[in-house]
């Protein structure tokens, strides 16, 4: 055994998201992180619900963040070398298509949130028989949707050249986020492994819960070829070694889906515990063990993790709320009410929500998510009123947020049961007015640690656990509690309320009204398109011109 330095063993995580990557590393035994680097990533919108990245950006971005880190480690005057392995977790149901030769991206990574694959989801809930479409669900766990990444690859192979003449001529790979990494970081060109976990896997809807490998069923139905797709793995073992920089030969041992790892960073091991992650959406995830649990509320059902190769699988439900941070985007780049995001919890705490000019938000920019599914969905603002202010509307962005939240609780609670509290995470967590609004609405205590960065500490425990370096248990981390502080009459009657706006918010892009809530929702979440309707925008503009008057 060799010796390490004063902080023991070290294990490296990538944290790939939509907005950043971060590296980070942790002190195995004590879960500490060290030292880390950032980088923002940016996002395109071509056309209208198109939202694009730049694969070799994405990649850039990690390969400076490992530099950097592993510099920090060298001024804390911390051996580099007791890096033993790193873990990755990353955005999910991007897609990545790239040349197996060149190493080239075919097509820019298709975000998760885009949505110009509607017309696919449509032609194949006409085309195919309800049997059929049913059978997708019950063998993936994912209902059609634009937010797999099944109809973006099927809309790649379909729309670009480059990737046809790659199949063609046997040069073509594709996968999620993950994939793209670890096949760069192993070699590329030059003996990649092109390997993806089970929890990615999951999402692109083209996978069986039951066997973990991909469905020759699921495959014939949106029409991929098996030959592009990668290896499915445990999220804990080794996928092969890193093949150049600081960290050369370094095992790339984890890998998890973020909002899997941050399941697994929050310790929600066992069935009925649950996470949420507040960041561009919010996502709830509960534990159901090894039970796969098929939503009859509007939930998803997927894999939560599977601790190496001769591990049994565990299931999750999972609630996916559309807009959670990008509401705050919105309303700082938009419509200019803050100047900053950081400024919310501020400007919603000056108010409250009796206060006469309290109005009710639905941000339901292209459609709702968990459990409505409702793509003819638009975002509305009820109440308004001349004492409406801009506190006012940041305060009910705000609730969007939590009551959008409490519904997936209450749908989670009628699949298994109620939820006895809530641990959360994600930038918007770090919002104390959005945790104390929680637990108001919830009734339940929401937990939220003071390490806030779960998904990274997931990728780098499944990784740590793959090398046998991480505790196989560790004490819960220091954490603020938020207690439920209203009454239940006062909950109620914001239920209602909201419940009241949400009702408004339906029917708004659909021509056939009648048939809109039987088709599943395509949400585009870009900040930089506003949503459809001249009576919200007018609204919101009149609020920003009320509250310039006031000078408030």
């Amino acid at each position: 055994m060799r010796e390490f330095g004063k902080f023991g063993p070290l294990i490296g995580a990538i944290d790939e998201g939509t907005s950043n990557v971060k590296f980070l590393v942790f002190a195995a035994n004590t879960s500490e992180v060290l030292t880390y680097h950032q980088v923002s990533l940016k996002r395109f919108s071509p056309q209208e619900g198109w939202v694009e990245q730049d694969a070799l950006e994405i990649l850039s971005a990690v390969l400076e963040c490992i530099e950097v880190t592993v510099d920090n480690l060298k001024k804390l005057d911390i051996n580099p070398e007791d890096v033993l392995g790193i873990g990755i977790s990353n955005q999910r149901e991007t897609t990545v298509v790239w040349n197996s030769s060149n190493g080239e991206p075919l097509y820019s990574a298709i975000v998760w949130l885009d949505v110009r694959t509607s017309s696919i989801v449509d032609d194949l809930l006409k085309t195919k028989g309800a049997q059929c479409i049913n059978a997708v669900t019950q063998t993936s766990g994912l209902p059609l949707s634009t937010y797999f990444s099944s109809v973006k690859l099927k809309w790649l192979l379909q729309n670009v050249t480059a990737i046809k003449d790659a199949v063609s001529n046997g040069e073509c790979m594709a996968g999620t986020v993950d994939s793209w990494l670890i096949w760069n970081l192993t070699g590329g060109s030059r003996g990649g492994i092109h390997a993806t976990d089970v929890t990615n896997a999951s999402r692109t809807q083209l996978m069986s819960l039951k066997s973990l490998q991909w469905d020759k069923g699921l495959l014939r139905f949106f029409d991929i070829p098996l030959q592009i797709l990668p290896k499915i793995k445990s999220s804990a073992e080794i996928y092969g070694y890193i093949s150049t920089g600081s960290l050369l030969g370094t095992p790339i041992a984890g890998c998890l889906g973020d909002q899997q790892a941050a399941l697994v960073g929050q310790n929600c091991m066992n069935f009925g515990q649950v996470k949420c992650t507040y960041g561009t959406g919010c996502f709830m995830l509960y534990n159901t063990g090894e039970s796969i649990v098929h939503s009859q509320n509007g939930l998803l059902t997927t894999i939560a993790y599977k601790l190496g190769p001769n591990s049994p699988p565990i299931y999750a439900l999972e609630g996916s709320v559309a807009i959670a941070g990008d509401t705050l985007q919105w309303l700082q780049d938009s419509l200019g009410i803050i100047s900053d995001v950081s400024e919310a919890e501020n400007q919603a705490s000056q108010v409250t929500d009796t206060d006469e000019g309290s109005i009710c938000f639905v941000p339901a920019f292209n459609g709702l998510y968990s459990p409505h599914w409702r793509k003819d969905a638009r975002g509305v603002m009820c109440g308004l009123s001349s004492r409406t202010r801009r506190q006012h509307v940041v305060r009910a962005a705000l609730e969007a947020v939590c009551q959008q939240t409490r519904a997936v609780a209450d749908a989670m609670a009628a699949d298994c049961a109620p939820l006895r509290r809530l641990l959360a995470d994600g930038g918007m967590a770090q919002n104390a007015a959005l945790m104390q609004m929680q637990a108001d609405l919830l009734a339940i205590p929401v937990i939220r640690p003071l390490m806030m960065e779960s998904t990274a500490l997931g990728a780098a425990i499944v990784a740590g656990r793959a090398l046998r370096v991480w505790p196989v248990s560790t004490p819960s981390p220091p954490a603020d509690t938020f207690l439920p502080g209203i009454s239940s009459e006062e909950r109620e009657i914001r239920k209602v309320r909201w419940e009241a706006a949400l009702d408004r918010c339906l029917g708004w892009a659909s021509e056939d009204k009648e048939t809109a809530q039987y088709k599943p929702v395509e949400v585009d979440y870009t900040t930089a398109v506003l949503p459809s309707g001249l009576f919200f925008l007018g609204t919101a503009l009149l609020v920003i011109l009320a509250d310039k008057l006031r000078m408030v």
